[in-house]
């Protein structure tokens, strides 16, 4: 195991957000920085958190440092 389905690959945008995670920004800072909702953000993060397998935002740094994301 480990890697993911091809199917459950980042989008672009879940990439940036991944990013912006790893920059240390709040869910709010986040949102604001992409000009959307704190919601839709919010959204963002859920999604990345379950295609990458992983329950927090560091482990989700981690991870896309593992995968060659960040």
């Amino acid at each position: 195991m480990g890697g993911l389905d091809p199917a459950d690959a980042l989008t672009g945008r879940e990439i940036e957000v991944l990013r912006l995670i790893a920059g240390g920004l709040s869910n709010r800072e986040i949102a604001e920085s992409l000009a959307v909702a704190e919601g839709t953000a919010k959204n963002h993060i859920s999604s990345i958190l379950s295609k990458l397998g992983v329950r927090d935002r560091t482990r989700a740094v981690l991870k896309g440092l593992d995968m060659g994301l960040l």
